[in-house]
């Protein structure tokens, strides 16, 4: 084996499952996430030169695995109705995301689901996401301080009289 294959291999055993979590969490379909990174994986080996150089090679891997799968939508945009896309797929839970969180990641608009991704599933910095996405990292921070904030909107848990101590029941 040539060291770039070695390399190449090594970066692939480290990086599958990460990068599957992510595209898992930004797809809601486990089987269509596998398909865009093994085509992002195919990708990233014929340019393993140019990406084993890049500041951050397990997020050009996701980038191109969203983008794969944006291409998907627009060549079968007329074929496929979108209802119910954003229900997360029989099976998400052992990829190690919680359902209801992996369905609440879909609903945000598409850049906030990005840069959580990139800064959440991938732990990259602000400057290397903004990079990764070609945006500023103040926009990074904005759109990322949004999908929390949507985030703990949605997922917060209900508060009902019962659990609220101070609360009274007039009988």
């Amino acid at each position: 084996m040539s060291h770039d294959e070695t390399g190449f291999a090594e970066f692939f055993d480290a990086s599958w499952d990460p990068c599957l979590r992510a595209v898992a969490a930004s797809t809601g379909d486990l089987t269509r996430a596998e398909d865009q990174l093994a085509e992002a994986f195919a990708r990233a080996w014929a340019s393993w030169r140019k990406v084993s150089r890049h500041p951050a090679p397990r997020a050009w891997v996701v980038h191109t695995a969203l983008n794969a799968g944006t291409s998907w939508w627009r060549r079968r945009a007329r074929e496929l109705p979108l209802a119910g896309h954003d229900a997360a797929a029989p099976g998400m839970p052992s990829a190690g995301l919680d359902t209801p969180l992996l369905a609440a990641v879909r609903r945000l608009p598409a850049r906030q689901r990005e840069v959580l991704v990139l800064r959440v599933f991938l732990d990259l910095d602000i400057e290397t996401t903004a990079a990764q996405l070609a945006i500023a990292p103040g926009t990074v921070r904005a759109h990322l301080a949004r999908a929390v904030a949507a985030l703990r909107r949605e997922l917060a848990p209900t508060k009902t009289t019962e659990d609220d101590p101070c609360s009274t029941t007039i009988r």
